[in-house]
C-alpha cells in the first residue's frame, strides 16, 4: 500500500504502469476540498492519482480516495489522450473520476468504480467497458460537461449498475454543463435506478442542448418510459 498523491506529468507520455494485482497494489490519500482551500477550484488538486500524459495505460491497481463523505474528493484524474484503465478498482464519495480534456478519449475496462454524488464526471470523451459503478447512497452517477461540438460524452456499455439494499434513489446522470452526453448500451441497471432516469441539475436549455440516451438496458432499474 502506498499512501501517497502520484501525478504522471505531461512529458511522461507512452507509460505503463503495472500492478501486481488490485489487491496487493493500493495506492491511497485523503485530500478533499475543505483540506486543500485554495477557493473554488480547490476540488481539482485533491486527486490521489493524477494522469497528464498521452498515451498512458494503467491496469491492476487499486486506487482510493479516503476522506470520506466530506465533500468534493477525487481518487484519480485523467486530463490526456489515449489513456486506458484496465482491471483496476477506483474508489471514493463524491467527484470520484474526474476525466478531462476537450476531445481526449479515454478506455476504462474491466474496472470497478464507486462514488456518491457525481462520481463520474468532467468533459472528456470516455468509454467504459464490463465494468461495475457502485452507487453507495442516493445521488447521481454522471455530471459530464461534453464541450458544444464534441460528438461523445460518457459511453457505457456492458457495464453493471449496482448499490446496496438501502440505496433506492439513484439518477444515472445531470448536466454538470449544458452540452452533456451520456448513454448506457447494454447494460444491467440494478433496482436502484430511479424511474426517471436524469436530471436537468435545474437547468432547462440543457433539456434541449444535452444528449442523454439508453439503449438495450436489462434489470429492475430498466424503465422503458424514460424516453
Amino acid at each position: 500500500m502506498y499512501n501517497e498523491k502520484v501525478k504522471v506529468y505531461e512529458w511522461n507520455t507512452n507509460m505503463r504502469i503495472i500492478g501486481e494485482s488490485t489487491e496487493n497494489t493500493i495506492i491511497t490519500f485523503d485530500d478533499h476540498f475543505n483540506k486543500i482551500n485554495l477557493g473554488r477550484n480547490s476540488t481539482f488538486h485533491t486527486p490521489t492519482f493524477s494522469i497528464e500524459g498521452n498515451d498512458f495505460y494503467l491496469t491492476n491497481v487499486t486506487l482510493k480516495n479516503t476522506a470520506g463523505e466530506v465533500g468534493q474528493a477525487i481518487a484519480l484524474a485523467v486530463h490526456a489522450n489515449r489513456v486506458k484503465i484496465e482491471n483496476c478498482r477506483i474508489m471514493g464519495n463524491q467527484d470520484t473520476v474526474y476525466v478531462t480534456g476537450e476531445g481526449y478519449v479515454q478506455y476504462f475496462k474491466n474496472c470497478y468504480i464507486e462514488g456518491t454524488t457525481d462520481f463520474i464526471f468532467g468533459q472528456a470523451t470516455a468509454f467504459f467497458e464490463d465494468c461495475i459503478i457502485h452507487s453507495k447512497k442516493n445521488s447521481y452517477i454522471t455530471a459530464a460537461s461534453t464541450p458544444k461540438g464534441i460528438a461523445y460524452g460518457f459511453v457505457f456499455k456492458n457495464c453493471r449498475l449496482t448499490a446496496p439494499k438501502e440505496v433506492t434513489q439513484v439518477y444515472l446522470g445531470r448536466p454538470w454543463r449544458t452540452h452533456a452526453k451520456t448513454v448506457f448500451l447494454n447494460c444491467e441497471m440494478g433496482s436502484h435506478i430511479v424511474p426517471k432516469g436524469w436530471d436537468n441539475w435545474s437547468n432547462k436549455e440543457a433539456e434541449e442542448q444535452s444528449f442523454y440516451a439508453e439503449y438495450n438496458n436489462t434489470g429492475p432499474g430498466l424503465y422503458l418510459s424514460n424516453g
